[in-house]
């Protein structure tokens, strides 16, 4: 399946003083991981990020990006910016981003073209709500969603696309979908990819688990056949919480 790669996704916590050193940290710890280990930042984290995280196996990722390569979007941060700095992973649809800042299916099959015709590697986030999963249309949803992210993207390209399975009602809550329900939607995730593009690029995606991954559930998660690794929150704010996740992806 797809490459194992472990990412913490630090939402709106720590500060750029804070940065160099709590890399480092993870770095040390995580030295002889088997995985991919990507710490995602606030923007104004990056740049110490990319300095801690020079010479060692840690990723950058930043946590957003605009579509648009410049221009009059007062706020916003460019693919560009990002490649300028040193940043190789970014977040795509969030469901933060979807919930709170209008991110929407179309916007992030926009940002998805845009990251991969710039070099960056896209974690793009796909999830149900409760009401959703209750209602029983987990998988419409998801299939909406995966196929609107990757419309009009080359099979090529789309191998190097990473998909975050994030059930929104697991986000923060401390609920976590079981191994088994979080396998069922990735292994349907790789399906409908399968469908779009065929099973040699459906197995060469990365699909990541995400929503309350922690350092007491993450091996069982990532034991499944379809999960290659996690999207990790509040957990990859713990160095010592982080590295056993990470070391759990083998």
């Amino acid at each position: 399946m797809g490459k194992y790669i472990i990412a913490g996704n630090w939402k709106m916590n720590k500060l750029p003083s804070e940065t160099y050193d709590f890399v480092k940290e993870v770095a040390a710890k995580n030295a002889s991981a088997s995985c991919e280990v990507v710490c995602c930042t606030p923007y104004v984290c990056l740049s110490e990020a990319v300095r801690a995280a020079k010479g060692t196996n840690v990723k950058i990722g930043a946590e957003n990006l605009h579509f648009e390569d410049k221009g009059a979007f007062t706020g916003e941060v460019s693919a560009d910016m990002l490649k300028d700095l040193g940043v190789e992973y970014v977040i795509i649809g969030h469901s933060e981003r979807r919930q709170y800042f209008a991110e929407t299916d179309e916007t992030v099959n926009l940002k998805t073209k845009k990251a991969l015709e710039k070099g960056l590697i896209p974690i793009v986030c796909v999830g149900e709500s409760l009401d959703e999963r209750e209602a029983g249309i987990t998988m419409d949803l998801i299939a909406i969603q995966v196929k609107k992210a990757f419309a009009g993207i080359s099979a090529a390209d789309a191998a190097k696309v990473v998909v975050a399975y994030e059930p929104i009602w697991a986000i923060g809550t401390g609920k976590t979908a079981t191994a088994d329900q979080a396998e069922e939607v990735c292994a349907g995730i790789r399906a409908i990819l399968a469908g779009l593009y065929d099973d040699a690029t459906a197995k060469a995606v990365t699909i990541q688990y995400g929503g309350s991954m922690n350092a007491a559930n993450a091996a069982e998660l990532l034991a499944k056949e379809n999960i290659d690794g996690g999207l990790i929150g509040g957990a990859s704010l713990k160095a010592d919480d982080f590295a056993v996740i990470v070391a759990a992806a083998k």
